[in-house]
C-alpha cells in the first residue's frame, strides 16, 4: 500500500490510444472525451482500490467509470442531463453478460423491422398518416444559432418516423436493464438519423458525424444523406453490446481476483450543490471543466434531452458553466464560475490528496483564475504536462490548423495547506516576445519541430512563474505572426511548426 502523503506527481506526457476503449468510444456520441488509458493511469497512480474518485464536469463519465473499473468508488456529476444518462447506461452492471442486451434486439427487430423496411415505399401523404399514430415530442424551437427553427426540422419525415418507431419498441421492452441499453443505442442512433449529419467525404456514407460535434450549431447538411434506419439502429446496438462486454468482464475478472468494492454513482447538479450532495471528502478529482466558449453543451445536447425525456430547467442553463450559448453568457461570469469551481474542488479532497484539471485555451485569463485560485485555496501545482498526439479534428481546428490548439494541458495540485502565488516582480512584465524567446529556448532548443499547443503552454506556465500572466495578452494571430518572423512556418502535414532551418526530431514533452 503507497502512503498518499509520500507520492509525486504525474511530469510526463502519457501517450493516448483514444480508440482503445470501445465503452467510451463508438456506444455514443459525445463532446470533448479525455483518452480513458489517459485518465486510468492517473487514477491508478493518485488512488487505491475503494478511494472516492469524482469528476464534477463528468460529461460521458470517463472518469468515474475507469474508477468503478479500477475498484474504486466513481462519482460522476454533471449538469447535463444527456451525459448522465450515458455514463449510468456503461457503468450499469447488473447482468454478468450481454445476452440480455441481445435478446433485446431480437425484440425490438420483431416489433418494428417490416415497418421500417417499408418506409422507403410509402408516398409522402402516408408517411404523414402515420406520424399522426406514434408518439412524437413536442415540436420545441431550438436555439437562434440553428439553421432551423424547430426540433421536427432537424428530420425528414422518413426519420421522424423511423425513429418513432424505433423508440416505441424499445419502451415496450419489460427488462429495465435492456430497456436502458437500447436507449442508449437508439439515442446514438438518433445522432445519425438527422438532417445535421455530415457524411464523410471519400467515405461509406454513414462514416460521418453531426454537425453538432464538428462546428457546434445546428447546421443542416447540403445534401442530407438518409441513412437506412435499422441498419444504422442494428449498429449502435452492437457497438453498446461491445462495450458493455467490456465493462462487465472487467467487473467478473475484479470479483474473481480481488473482490468487487468498484462503484459508481451519479449527480445532476451545479457544482456548487455538489458537496453537500456527497456528504464526505472524496480522495482524487481528476476533471476537465468546460472551456469557455464555442460549446454550450445544455443548447447543442436539446437533439437528445428533449426526446428522451429529459427536463432541462431554466435555473440549470442560467448556471452552466459556459462563454456565450443561448442565454448569452459573459466571459466575467465564466471566469466568476470557473474560479469557485476550483475552490469547490479544493474544499472537497481530503488533506494530502490530489486534483487534476485538464484545460486548453488562448484566452490566459482562464488560465491565471484557476491558478490564482488554487492557490487561494491552499492548493499547490506539482506538475503541467501538455497531453499532444490526440487531436480531436473538430471543423475550426481543420480550417485553421496553425491558430487552433488542440491537445491539453493536464495540471495537478496537491491540497498541502501550502498554496503559493508567484511573486509580484518590481521591474516591468517580460514582453510576449521575450516570453516566446525563453519559450523556445526551453522547447526546441535544438531547432526541432514542436506543436503550437507545447510552446504556447510553457508560455502561460512561464508568465506565471514570473508574476506575469495578467498581463499577458497573446492572440493567436500574434502567436503565429511573431514565430513566422522568426524563422518558423507551419507544417499542415504533420501540424507542427517547423524551423525553415532545421528540422530535428522532438519528444513534445513539457513539464513543470
Amino acid at each position: 500500500m503507497v502512503a498518499m502523503n509520500r507520492i509525486e506527481a504525474i511530469l510526463e506526457r502519457i501517450p493516448a490510444d483514444r480508440q482503445g476503449a470501445k465503452r467510451h468510444y463508438g456506444m455514443h456520441p459525445y463532446f470533448t472525451r479525455r483518452p480513458a488509458n489517459v485518465v486510468r493511469t492517473y487514477i491508478k497512480h493518485f488512488t487505491q482500490p475503494g478511494e472516492y474518485v469524482l469528476d464534477p464536469f463528468g460529461g460521458s463519465g470517463v472518469t468515474a467509470i475507469e474508477a468503478m473499473l479500477l475498484n474504486r468508488q466513481g462519482l460522476h456529476n454533471d449538469i447535463n442531463p444527456l451525459a448522465n444518462f450515458i455514463a449510468s447506461q456503461v457503468a450499469e452492471t447488473s447482468h454478468e453478460d450481454t445476452r440480455y442486451i441481445r435478446q433485446a434486439v431480437l425484440e425490438v427487430r420483431s416489433a418494428c423491422l417490416a415497418e421500417l423496411k417499408r418506409l422507403p415505399t410509402l408516398s409522402d401523404n402516408e408517411i404523414q398518416a402515420r406520424l399522426e399514430t406514434v408518439e412524437l415530442p413536442q415540436n420545441i424551437r431550438l436555439p437562434s444559432t440553428s439553421d432551423v427553427a424547430a426540433y421536427f426540422e432537424l428530420f425528414s419525415p422518413r426519420q421522424l418516423l423511423a425513429l418513432a418507431l424505433l423508440k416505441q419498441s424499445i419502451d415496450r421492452i419489460s427488462d429495465a436493464s435492456a430497456r436502458g441499453a437500447l436507449l442508449l443505442a437508439w439515442s446514438s442512433t438518433l445522432g445519425k438519423l438527422n438532417t445535421t449529419f455530415l457524411s464523410a467525404h471519400g467515405r461509406a456514407e454513414s462514416r460521418g458525424g453531426s454537425s453538432i460535434f464538428s462546428i457546434y450549431r445546428y447546421k443542416v447538411a447540403e445534401r442530407p444523406v438518409e441513412l437506412p434506419p435499422w441498419e444504422t439502429f442494428y449498429e449502435r446496438a452492437m457497438n453498446v453490446i461491445e462495450g458493455k462486454a467490456e465493462v462487465l468482464k472487467q467487473k467478473r475478472l475484479l470479483e474473481r481476483t480481488h473482490g468487487w468494492v468498484g462503484g459508481f454513482t451519479y449527480h445532476c447538479l451545479d457544482i456548487e450543490e455538489l458537496p453537500a450532495a456527497i456528504g464526505h471528502k472524496v480522495d482524487y478529482i481528476f476533471t476537465d471543466p468546460p472551456y469557455g466558449g464555442h460549446i454550450a453543451y445544455l443548447d447543442l445536447s436539446i437533439l437528445w434531452n428533449h426526446w428522451l425525456g429529459f427536463e432541462v430547467p431554466l435555473s440549470a442553463r442560467q448556471r452552466e458553466i459556459i462563454v456565450g450559448g443561448e442565454l448569452h453568457h459573459t466571459e466575467d461570469y465564466y471566469i466568476q464560475r470557473l474560479r469557485e469551481s476550483i475552490n469547490i474542488c479544493i474544499g472537497m479532497l481530503r488533506q494530502g490528496r490530489w486534483l487534476s484539471v485538464v484545460f486548453q485555451h488562448w484566452n490566459t485569463r482562464y488560465f491565471e483564475a484557476i491558478l490564482e485560485e488554487a492557490a487561494h485555496s491552499r492548493a499547490s501545482l506539482k506538475a503541467a504536462v501538455t497531453q499532444i498526439g490526440d487531436t480531436i479534428w473538430s471543423m475550426h481546428k481543420k480550417k485553421n490548423r496553425e491558430k487552433v490548439l488542440a491537445g491539453e494541458m493536464i495540471l495537478t495540485f496537491v491540497k498541502d495547506g501550502r498554496g503559493k502565488l508567484p511573486h509580484q516582480r518590481a521591474s516591468a512584465a517580460p514582453t510576449i516576445e521575450e516570453l516566446i524567446d525563453d519559450a523556445l529556448a526551453q522547447v526546441t532548443p535544438d531547432g526541432a519541430p514542436f506543436p503550437g499547443e507545447l510552446l504556447f503552454n510553457h508560455i502561460v506556465l512561464r508568465a506565471w512563474s514570473r508574476g506575469a500572466l495578467h498581463s499577458l495578452d497573446l492572440t493567436r494571430e500574434t502567436f503565429a505572426e511573431i514565430l513566422k518572423s522568426k524563422g518558423w512556418q507551419y507544417n499542415t502535414i504533420r501540424n507542427q511548426w517547423v524551423s525553415t532551418v532545421s528540422a530535428v526530431p522532438s519528444n513534445y514533452q513539457l513539464t513543470f
